[in-house]
């Protein structure tokens, strides 16, 4: 499963709950962490996004999506974490599919911009991003609206109603599968 939304959504705190919580082994790939790997030359993302930045991200998809394979593989199920907008076909869904495979669930996960800048003011370091910055990447990921992909708002919901949703969702998909 990939989990998509925007800074502050909540992606990661839901996926490592998700993961902690699931009956079967399960791992969580967060690609954030993947990317801050890179201590020296890293590409930081409130710096701007350029051909430096784009290449981090692309190799630490890659890698994400390398161990994804290798858990799968070894029977481990995995949830992934990114914030992939619609309107980036270089950076998007394709890329994931290419490098994780065809059996990859996108859930987007997306509350009200209020809450994700709510949730952003308690971030530090390179996670926390400017109000300006979050509103604008909030505005985009609203393209998922009508892609066909499950959208889950998790604006009054804790991280384990959130996971209990997810859980729904996820079933549901796999009853059947969004096409993207």
């Amino acid at each position: 499963m990939l989990l998509i939304g925007p800074a502050g959504a909540g992606k990661t705190s839901v996926a490592r709950h998700w993961a902690d919580t699931r009956r079967v082994p399960t791992a969580h790939i967060s690609l954030d962490d993947v990317r801050e790997w890179v201590r020296a030359g890293f590409a930081d993302p409130q710096a701007g996004w350029n051909d430096h930045s784009e290449a981090q991200y692309r190799l630490a998809r890659r890698t994400c999506g390398f161990a994804a394979r290798n858990f799968l593989a070894n029977g481990i199920s995995c949830i992934l974490d990114d914030a992939v907008f619609p309107d980036r076909p270089v950076v998007g869904l394709g890329g994931w599919k290419r490098h994780v495979g065809p059996g990859l669930l996108p859930i987007v996960l997306l509350p009200g911009l209020e809450i994700v800048l709510e949730r952003n003011a308690r971030r530090s370091g390179n996670r926390r991003l400017s109000d300006e910055e979050v509103a604008r990447i909030h505005g985009r990921m609203a393209g998922w609206y009508g892609s066909g992909l499950p959208i889950i708002d998790n604006s009054q919901h804790d991280v384990a109603t959130t996971v209990r949703v997810l859980d729904d969702v996820v079933a549901r998909s796999i009853a059947s599968p969004p096409t993207w």
